[in-house]
C-alpha cells in the first residue's frame, strides 16, 4: 500500500486516543499528555469506558460516540481489546491507526492476524503494534510515550527500536537538532521502512532521512524505495547485529564469504544509502545533515589557532581517506598579509594562539574565497588572548553577511571547552559543532560520501561488448535435467556446459570412474606435452582438499593411474559414507604470473542472489578479502566491486608482472549476475580459482549448487528471486510501421546516454516545448541519467530504435506511483519521423506494460495546443479534461483495465 493514507499519520486533521488512563506513569496517560503538550490543533477525542474524563478531557465509551470522525486513532488499550478497537476505527471511517500496545503475537490465529485482516479489508493503515508511536513536530503531533517532544526540523527518523528513537529525540534537543518526523515501527504489521522511505522522499519538510534497522522483511520493496529516496536526499542508516552468530554452514567458499551483514552492506551501498556503524556516528551524521546540505568536493581546508589540534585533524582525515586541500597562491598571499610571519603557510592554516576574533575571521574569509577548498573545518582553543565567544560571534557574523552565492561552502566547527552560548551562536549561523576533531572530520566524510553516492547513482556505465550473448536456454536445460534427477549439485561436465553457455572461459574436464579410465582420459593432454590434474568426484565432497583429493602436474600415464588410485583410496578411507563417482581429469593451466581470484554467487535469505568477488585459493576464508554486490550488474558496478578488494591492487602492473585484464574479470562478474537473473534455481556458484593475467581469465575449478523452491515461480511482479528488478528483456520486440518500415522496441538501458544526446539534436524547439512545457536546449548528464537509469520495479522507458540506422526514433516513459496504482506517462518522437506511427505503437506498448504490472490508471498532462497528442489519447480511450489549476493544460487519464489496445 506504500504511501496510501500516510498523510493521516503525519498530518491528521483529527485524532482519538483509545486507552487513555488517569493512572500516573501509564502509557495511555503519557500519550495524552504528549498530545496536549504538543498543541495538536484539531479535534482530540479520548476513549475509555470507565472514566468520564481524563486529564480534563471528556472521555467516551466507544469511538462511535465521538462527535467527529477521527482520521488517526492511537491505540494503547489492553492487548485483548485491540482487534475490536481496530474494527471500531474502521467502522467509523478512520484512515490510520498507531498501535502502541504490545503482545499481539504473530502468525495464524494471533490477535495480530485479526488486526491485519480487519485493516486490510477497510484500507486502514497500521503503524506498529508494539511501537513508541509517531512524532510530527510541524503538525504539532506527539502521538507517543516518549519522554519529551522533538524540536521541529528537517530530519526524518525511522527506527525499528522505540528506545533508539526516544534517545535520538533527547539527543537532538540537547544539540539543537530538529526533526520533521520520528517514527517507531515496532512490529511493522503494515507500515514499514519502505513505505516511510517513499513518504519522506517526497515530503517537502524532510531534507534527510535517518534509519535504524535491525532486519528487513520485504527486501524488494525496501530496495526500490531506498534507491528512489537516495536519489532525492541523503539517507543515513545504522544496522544492529553486524556480528550475529549462528549463520548456517555454507557448502561453497562464496557461501561462506557472504555473511549476512556483508550482504546488508552491499544492499545499502547499491541503494546509495550512507551507512554508519554505531549510534554515535548516527548522531554525528544527524548533527552534520541537520545543518549542512552537501560538500561540492572532498578537499578540506583546516583553520585553527592551535597547531597540534590541526595536525590531529589531518591525521584523522588521512585515516578516513579524505583529501587535504592545497591553498591557492592568491590565498597564500592574502593570508601572508593578515597573519604573523611565523604562520604555518599551508593547510592546516594555523593563525597562532594569540589570534583575536578579527584575525581568525579574516583568515576564514580568505579560505572561503579559495576555489580549491570544498569545505572548512574551523577549530578554536580558548587562550588568555582569544575568547571562544568573541571568535564564534565573528565567525557567525562573517557567514551571515557573505553573499548567498558563496554560502554553499560548508563550515564545520570544533570549539574546544566552549560554553553553550558560543556553540549556540555557531549553530544559529548554520555551523555544526563537534566535541572533537575526529567527530568533525567524520561529519565531513558523511557529506563527501553522500555526494559520491549520488554521483555514482548517475554515472553512465560503459557499454557491454557487442558480442555479449548468453545461451540461457542451454544453461537452463542443464539445470532442469539435474533437478529432474533429484540432484543438488551439477557434475563437472554440467558445470563446464553452463559456464560455456555464459561465455566464461574454463579449463576442459573429463570424467573417469577408475584409474584406467583416468589414464585414458589424460592421454590427449599428455600427448601435447601438457601435464594434468586429478580431482576427486563426489557429490558429498565439496572441499576436495579436505580429503587430499587433488593431484597436480602429472606428466605420464603411469603417474595418472597411481594418483587416481591413491585419491580414490584416500577418499574412501576418510569419507566412507560418501558416494564417490571417480575422478575428474583436467589439463594443467600454467600461468606463472596469473592472480588467483574467486568469483561466484551466494544465496541470502533476505536479499536473494549475491555476487561475490575476492582473493581466491585454498585459504580464501582465512584471507577474507572479498566484496559483495547485488545483481544485476553492469560493467561500472562490476569494476566498483573489484575495486573494493585488496586483491584489486595486484591486478595492476607491478615489477615484471604485467597488469591483468581487469575488464575480463569484470565481464565474468556481469555474466554471473546475468546468470542469477536467468536461472534462479542456481543457489550457489563457486569459481575458485579464477586465474587472471594480461591475456584474460580462465576458471580452473567451479562448483554449482541448485535447488527448486515453490516461490521460484513468482516472487513479486517479476519471475526472479532478485530484489532489484533485472533488465526486462521480455519487452524487446520488432514492430511494423507505415511505409514498410520496422523498428526495434526495447526497455531503456543505463548506457543509452549517447543515443539520447543524438536524439535530442533531432527534436525541434517546438516539439521540445510541447513535451517539457518550455524550450529546453541544454541536456545535462544528470538530466539524461534520470531518463536512462531507471528502477525497473517502478518505472519503464521503452525506446524505439531504427533497425537500419541504430538511432533512437522515440521514447515513452511510465513512472508508477508509490502505491503502484497509477502511472504517469510521457512520450517524445523525433520531429522528422511523424506520420510513421511510432508514437501510436509506443503508446500501445506502454499501456500493455501498465496492464501487465497491475497499474489501474495511466495519467499525463498535455498542453492544450498539442492537438496531435490529444487526438491520439482520445483514440486510445483516454478521458481528456481541463486541468483544474491551469487552463492551458489538459489532464488525460486511462482506465487500464478497460483500454482497447
Amino acid at each position: 500500500m506504500s504511501t496510501y493514507a500516510l498523510d493521516a499519520v503525519f498530518r491528521p486533521r483529527s485524532l482519538a486516543l483509545v486507552g487513555a488512563s488517569p493512572r500516573e506513569r501509564s502509557v495511555g496517560r503519557t500519550i495524552l499528555r504528549n498530545l496536549r503538550d504538543a498543541g495538536f490543533a484539531g479535534p482530540l477525542g479520548v476513549v475509555n469506558p470507565r472514566h468520564p474524563q481524563i486529564e480534563g478531557v471528556p472521555a467516551v465509551a466507544r469511538l462511535a460516540d465521538l462527535s467527529f470522525v477521527p482520521e488517526l486513532v492511537v491505540v494503547s488499550s489492553p492487548v485483548a481489546t485491540v482487534p475490536a478497537v481496530i474494527a471500531d476505527a474502521a467502522a467509523v471511517g478512520a484512515r490510520a491507526a498507531i498501535i502502541v500496545t504490545a503482545g499481539l503475537g504473530r502468525g495464524p490465529g494471533s490477535l495480530l492476524e485479526q488486526v491485519e485482516t480487519i485493516a486490510r479489508a477497510h484500507g486502514l493503515r497500521i503503524v506498529g503494534p508494539n511501537c513508541l508511536g509517531v512524532m510530527s513536530p510541524h503538525a504539532r503531533l506527539n502521538a507517543s510515550f516518549a519522554a519529551g517532544a522533538p524540536l521541529a526540523g528537517d530530519l526524518a527518523l525511522v527506527s525499528q527500536s522505540g528506545a533508539i528513537a526516544s534517545g535520538l529525540v533527547e539527543w537532538g534537543k540537547a544539540r539543537g537538532v530538529g526533526f520533521s518526523a520520528v517514527v517507531s515501527l515496532g512490529d511493522a504489521a503494515d507500515v514499514d521502512g519502505g513505505d516511510l522511505l517513499d513518504w519522506f522522499a517526497q515530503d517537502p519538510k524532510t531534507r534527510a532521512i535517518l534509519l535504524y534497522v535491525e532486519s528487513i522483511r520485504d527486501a524488494r520493496k525496501f530496495m526500490s524505495a531506498a534507491r528512489a529516496a537516495a536519489r532525492a536526499k541523503p539517507v543515513v542508516v545504522v544496522k544492529s547485529g553486524r556480528h550475529a552468530q549462528g549463520a548456517k554452514a555454507a557448502a561453497t567458499h562464496t557461501g561462506a564469504l557472504a555473511g549476512s551483514d556483508a550482504v546488508y552492506d552491499a544492499a545499502f551501498r547499491r541503494a546509495g544509502l550512507l551507512r554508519v556503524m554505531a549510534l554515535d556516528e548516527l548522531f554525528a551524521a544527524a548533527e552534520t545533515l541537520g545543518h549542512l546540505h552537501s560538500a561540492p568536493g572532498r578537499r578540506l581546508g583546516i583553520l585553527t589557532n592551535g597547531g597540534g589540534l590541526g595536525v590531529l585533524a589531518v591525521d584523522r582525515l588521512v585515516d578516513m581517506g579524505g583529501s587535504l586541500a592545497a591553498l591557492g597562491e592568491a590565498t597564500l598571499q592574502r593570508l601572508d598579509a593578515l597573519l604573523p610571519p611565523d604562520w604555518s603557510r599551508g593547510n592546516p592554516v594555523d593563525v597562532i594562539g594569540d589570534a583575536d576574533a578579527a584575525r581568525y575571521s579574516a583568515a576564514l574569509d580568505a579560505m572561503l574565497d579559495d576555489p580549491g577548498i570544498d569545505a572548512i573545518l574551523a577549530m578554536h582553543v580558548p587562550t588568555a588572548l582569544s575568547s571562544s565567544m568573541e571568535t564564534a560571534e565573528a565567525v557567525a557574523a562573517l557567514l551571515e553577511r557573505r553573499p548567498r552565492t558563496l554560502a554553499g561552502k560548508p563550515v564545520l566547527g570544533v570549539w574546544v571547552g566552549a560554553g553553550e552560548a558560543a556553540t549556540g551562536r555557531l549553530d544559529g549561523a548554520g555551523v555544526p559543532t563537534y566535541a572533537t576533531e575526529a567527530d568533525a572530520v567524520r561529519g565531513f566524510t558523511y557529506l563527501v560520501r553522500h555526494r559520491e553516492a549520488q554521483r555514482a547513482l548517475m554515472e553512465t556505465p560503459p557499454s557491454l561488448p557487442e558480442d555479449f550473448e548468453v545461451d540461457a536456454a542451454a544453461a537452463r536445460a542443464v539445470v532442469d535435467k539435474a533437478l529432474a534427477e533429484g540432484r543438488q549439485w551439477l557434475d563437472p561436465l554440467e558445470v563446464a556446459a553452463l559456464l560455456d553457455a555464459y561465455g566464461i572461459p574454463a579449463t576442459p574436464v573429463a570424467l573417469a570412474a577408475d584409474p584406467a579410465q583416468a589414464e585414458a582420459a589424460a592421454q590427449p593432454f599428455l600427448a601435447q606435452g601438457t601435464p594434468v590434474a586429478l580431482k576427486i568426484l563426489s557429490p558429498d565432497i565439496q572441499h576436495k582438499s579436505d580429503v587430499d583429493g587433488v593431484r597436480l602436474n602429472l606428466a605420464s600415464g603411469h603417474a595418472v593411474r597411481e594418483a587416481a588410485a591413491s585419491i580414490l583410496a584416500r577418499a574412501r578411507e576418510l569419507r566412507p559414507e560418501a558416494d564417490i563417482h571417480g575422478v575428474t581429469v583436467h589439463p594443467m593451466v600454467i600461468k606463472p604470473k596469473a592472480r588467483e581470484l574467486i568469483a561466484g554467487l551466494a544465496d541470502d535469505p533476505t536479499f536473494g542472489p549475491v555476487v561475490v568477488f575476492g582473493r581466491g585459493g585454498t585459504a580464501v576464508e582465512v584471507i577474507d578479502d572479498k566484496a559483495l554486490a547485488l545483481p544485476p550488474l553492469d560493467l561500472r558496478l562490476a569494476h566498483e566491486l573489484i575495486a573494493r578488494t585488496r586483491v584489486s591492487r595486484i591486478l595492476k602492473a607491478y615489477r615484471d608482472v604485467p597488469a591483468a585484464d581487469e575488464r575480463a574479470v569484470a565481464l565474468v562478474l556481469v555474466k554471473l549476475a546475468q546468470l542469477a537473473a536467468d536461472i534462479p534455481q542456481v543457489r550457489e556458484l563457486d569459481i575458485n580459482p579464477l586465474l587472471a593475467d594480461r591475456d584474460g581469465v580462465v576458471a580452473v575449478d567451479a562448483r554449482i549448487a541448485i535447488a527448486a523452491h515453490a516461490d521460484d515461480a513468482q516472487r513479486g511482479p517479476w519471475h526472479s528471486r532478485m530484489v532489484i528488478r533485472p533488465y526486462p528483456g521480455e519487452w524487446e520486440r520488432m514492430v511494423d510501421l507505415a511505409h514498410d518500415e520496422r523498428m526495434f522496441v526495447r526497455p531503456v538501458r543505463p548506457e543509452d546516454e549517447a543515443l539520447f544526446r543524438a536524439f535530442f539534436e533531432r527534436i525541434s524547439d517546438e516539439d521540445l516545448r510541447l513535451r517539457f512545457f518550455s524550450t529546453v536546449r541544454h541536456f545535462s548528464h544528470e538530466f539524461i541519467a534520470r531518463l536512462t537509469q531507471l528502477d525497473y520495479a517502478r518505472a519503464i522507458a521503452l525506446v524505439a530504435i531504427g533497425t537500419d540506422t541504430g538511432q533512437l526514433l522515440g521514447v515513452v516513459h511510465l513512472l508508477a506511483d508509490a502505491n503502484f496504482e497509477k502511472g504517469e506517462y510521457s512520450i517524445l518522437v523525433r520531429s522528422d519521423l511523424k506520420g510513421y506511427g511510432i508514437g501510436w505503437q509506443l503508446m500501445r506498448m506502454m499501456v500493455e506494460y501498465a496492464r501487465s504490472v497491475g497499474l489501474k490508471t495511466v495519467e499525463g498532462q498535455v498542453l492544450r495546443e498539442n492537438a496531435t497528442m490529444l487526438r491520439m489519447c482520445r483514440q486510445l480511450g483516454f478521458a481528456v479534461t481541463v486541468d483544474a489549476d491551469d487552463p492551458m493544460l489538459m489532464d488525460v487519464a486511462l482506465d487500464v483495465s478497460s483500454a482497447h489496445i
